[in-house]
């Protein structure tokens, strides 16, 4: 199984959002992990709103910093805002990471959660999928 860390800066809207698409849409080939590089430790409502919308919420998902996730051995780190992708750290193996931006939805109405999910199901996986090529064969 693939290992992928999508991170950003509060993991309060965007990267839980890639997380949990990425989990629905794509497991058990990719799991998917998010963490912040500044984290909120708080879940925007209106990100898991949209989530149990479209039927990917876990209650096992929360806002996590980096520290939570350093251990994992990733395949892929995906930075979704210009702040994570200026202030990504080092991991301890070679990762390659790829910056893939969102416009983020904090502190906006609840159809730029909508609009948001949509980007990140419609650019983000299709980026995951090409990067891991023959892994994702048949999703």
């Amino acid at each position: 199984m693939k290992k992928v860390l999508i991170l950003c800066t509060g993991n309060s809207c965007r990267s839980i959002i890639a997380e949990a698409i990425i989990n629905k849409k794509l497991y058990p080939l990719i799991k998917a992990y998010s963490a912040g590089v500044k984290a909120t430790k708080k879940i925007n409502p209106n990100a898991k709103k949209v989530l149990q919308q479209n039927s990917c919420w876990d209650d096992r998902y929360y806002s996590k910093t980096i520290d939570d996730i350093i251990d994992i051995d990733f395949d892929l780190i995906i930075t979704v805002c210009d702040n994570a992708k200026q202030t990504c750290p080092i991991f301890p193996k070679d990762t390659k990471v790829v910056h893939i931006g969102f416009e983020d939805p904090d502190k906006k109405e609840f159809e730029q959660f909508i609009k948001t999910y949509n980007l990140i199901e419609e650019n983000l996986l299709p980026q995951i999928k090409k990067h891991f090529d023959g892994a994702t064969s048949g999703i």
